[in-house]
């Protein structure tokens, strides 16, 4: 595991606490941490208020702790949301305490932090990576400079942990997904995408479409995407939801 110069759980800024999630793990119900600030800005961001990274948070890592030792046995997981969770240097102590009180963890990330992702990539049972776009599109999602290096090196170090614990007793669950955005991703871009993950060893795909709801977003000015330049043959599955 690399070794990064972590904080304690107790540094965490941590923005709410859902206490049950039936969405946040498919299949499970899961505890989910709500971590603040991302060094992203993506418009379609459903959780806006989760971006500046100043924010001290509301909810103290103790009241979390206390909670979960009161649910050991009733919750099949936890998962640490965000934001982008691998912002934060407490992040590696807070998963470790929390496997330690008896719960499998997993992670939702857009891939901002690889060093940070992977040194918490040993305790994780399950991960939902967003992958937003082709590496030199990232910025028109994300509203911020080169971004995508870091994302697909993030992607491959996960595919890899996938494979090196294919058969293993903690086997990773992977769920590699995009948010299409018809004025940021065109039909030809996804396309694209699709043969670039495909390319990296991705198998399932799960395509998010937009929905303004809970977003600073407005409706997209562009037609909705066909999806018809996807490369189906190359995946064992692509859900669109």
């Amino acid at each position: 595991m690399p070794v990064v110069a972590g904080r304690s759980a107790a540094e965490l800024r941590i923005a709410g606490l859902s206490r049950f999630s039936t969405v946040d793990w498919p299949g499970r119900l899961v505890a989910t941490v709500f971590l603040q600030g991302c060094p992203w800005d993506c418009r379609y961001c459903h959780n806006p208020d989760l971006i500046d990274p100043r924010g001290r948070g509301s909810t103290p890592w103790e009241a979390v702790a206390a909670f979960l030792g009161e649910r050991r046995g009733l919750l099949d997981g936890v998962v640490f949301s965000g934001g982008e969770p691998t912002m934060q240097r407490a992040l590696p102590d807070a998963v470790a305490r929390t496997r330690g009180l008896g719960f499998d963890v997993g992670l939702h990330t857009g891939g901002a932090y690889p060093h940070m992702l992977d040194a918490v990539l040993p305790a994780l049972s399950w991960i939902g990576l967003d992958v937003k776009a082709g590496a030199d599109d990232y910025a028109r999602v994300t509203g911020r400079g080169p971004s995508g290096r870091a994302a697909l090196r993030s992607l491959d170090l996960v595919l890899a942990a996938q494979r090196e614990r294919a058969a293993s007793r903690h086997p990773l669950g992977v769920e590699v997904r995009t948010t299409v955005h018809p004025d940021l991703i065109d039909d030809t871009r996804l396309g694209d995408l699709g043969e670039l993950l495909a390319d990296r060893g991705v198998r399932r795909w799960a395509i998010q479409r937009f929905r303004a709801t809970g977003s600073r977003c407005p409706e997209p000015e562009s037609p909705p995407l066909r999806l018809d330049r996807l490369p189906r043959e190359r995946f064992e599955r692509i859900e669109v939801r």
